[in-house]
């Protein structure tokens, strides 16, 4: 349903002087019904416009979606993915109202530290990921979280400068390269490199910057996808390692025991920095 604030207004309005018309002549006008539930052939899975029913907006103002991203990240803390999701499915809630403008945004802190301080996903990818799923089932989706997870592997981060706006640091900060898409992998690798701690204010501005990064990346997937439906396709190639360990140990090969999409050699390349920490660790 595509409701502006200007429709929705009027749709109000009209239903106040409509209510008043019946009221003098005697008249009940029945309220408007709610959208169908369907869903589950038994009723248990139902829900309003069905399955994946939330039609997908194009966000034109790609720089603004990045402010909110960026601020949406540290809006009462609630993080990475709270940010990435808002700036996407909350910017069409405030453009065009229901339905996008129902949906319990703060439940995206969850992917705040990689998931719940758990270090796994990015959440900003985790975000964005999501507002795919909110439109496309896996099928249409899974090749836009490929894509975008292809990207940041590959990135130097952050790019994003919000310049005076800055709520962390400002000024430029430095850049890694993370070949991961976890957020321990992401974090330690720049926190290594630029040698500021991972608790540290420069950090924190940094994963805020790539909020917005995230943000801008991911609307143009979701905008390329509404141009092209079901026609779409990525651009970026399956990465070297996992098509090179995918030969042996893929679905259906001779060590079928390997399941994800992940670049394999930030965590498999036999290197020292990735070897034996338990048993002799320096």
């Amino acid at each position: 349903m595509d409701f502006s604030r200007r429709a929705m207004l009027g749709a109000m309005g009209g239903l106040a002087v409509g209510g008043s018309l019946a009221a003098m002549s005697g008249n009940v006008i029945a309220a408007p019904a709610a959208p169908e539930m369907t869903g589950g052939k038994d009723g248990l899975f139902d829900q309003q416009y069905g399955l994946f029913g939330w039609k997908p907006k194009k966000i034109d103002d790609i720089p603004g979606a990045m402010e909110v991203a960026y601020k949406g990240y540290w809006y009462k803390g609630l993080g990475c993915g709270y940010g990435a999701f808002y700036s996407i499915v909350g910017l069409m809630g405030k453009k065009y109202g229901a339905p996008y403008n129902t949906f319990p945004y703060s439940m995206m802190e969850v992917f705040k530290g990689g998931m719940a301080d758990w270090g796994t996903i990015c959440g900003a990818l985790a975000g964005a990921a999501s507002a795919f799923f909110v439109f496309y089932g896996r099928k249409e989706a899974n090749p836009m979280v490929a894509e975008l997870f292809r990207w940041y592997e590959k990135t130097a981060f952050p790019i994003y400068n919000p310049g005076e706006a800055a709520q962390g640091v400002k000024g430029e900060l430095s850049t890694s390269i993370s070949n991961s898409v976890l957020c321990h992998i992401s974090v330690s690798r720049w926190s290594y490199e630029t040698k500021l701690a991972a608790n540290s204010k420069e950090r924190s501005e940094r994963c805020g910057r790539i909020t917005a990064d995230v943000c801008k990346k991911a609307i143009e997937i979701l905008n390329a996808k509404i141009e092209a439906g079901k026609d779409w396709k990525g651009a970026l190639a399956k990465q070297e390692s996992v098509t090179q360990c995918g030969a042996c140990h893929s679905k259906g090969k001779m060590s079928d025991i390997v399941k994800g999409n992940m670049d394999c050699a930030p965590c498999h390349s036999g290197s020292d920095h990735v070897q034996n920490k338990f048993v002799n660790h320096p």
